[in-house]
């Protein structure tokens, strides 16, 4: 059976050299936009359009699964302090990993994978953790996407301009949006 892969994104720039290859691979694959943590929701909205735009500019389906940032604003309850790369940012990688397998394994895909760890301001083996732990709780496989080595980190600045991709400098979570307010 050929592998069907449903590839969680985070945002357009983190993606793209991503999408662009595993396209021009002609692998099988479907883009599926699951961010609760991002607010505000303008932010959101904005980072959903530029995913799927890029989807429609290499000819790749995208999905759009529900905005629970209630759920997710639950689960990292006492945990607005923490660093980056930190535990919330664990509980936030494990909670999204886990709801994209389940609709993977309801959906007919036969692996995840996922660009959470692209950005240089995350920890792509963190990553990595929280996807074996939500792989073994789904029974759904994920495969280990490399976006930053070979080549990509600079295709991937390539495209960010030639497409003229909004690139935020925040990764969405409310505690940073919170922070910010309180700054302003």
């Amino acid at each position: 059976m050929p592998e069907k892969i449903l590839l969680l994104s985070c945002c357009a720039p983190c993606s793209c050299a991503v999408i662009k290859t595993l396209a021009e691979e002609g692998r099988e694959f479907t883009v599926v936009f699951y961010n609760p943590n991002i607010r505000p929701w303008a932010e959101y909205e904005k980072r959903r359009d530029e995913n799927a735009r890029v989807c429609t500019q290499y000819n790749v389906p995208f999905i759009e699964l529900e905005y629970d940032n209630g759920r997710w604003c639950q689960a990292v309850t006492g945990l607005e302090n923490e660093p980056e790369r930190g535990r919330r940012c664990s509980i936030c990688f494990h909670l999204r990993l886990k709801r994209v397998m389940e609709y993977a394994k309801a959906n007919g895909f036969t692996a995840v994978g996922s660009v959470l760890g692209v950005s240089r301001y995350k920890n792509l083996a963190q990553v990595n953790e929280m996807a074996a732990k939500a792989s073994a709780e789904t029974g759904v496989a994920y495969v280990e996407i490399e976006g930053r080595k070979g080549g990509m980190q600079e295709l991937r600045n390539q495209l960010v301009k030639e497409l003229k991709l909004y690139n935020q400098d925040y990764c969405g979570c409310q505690p940073r949006i919170e922070k910010e307010i309180n700054d302003s």
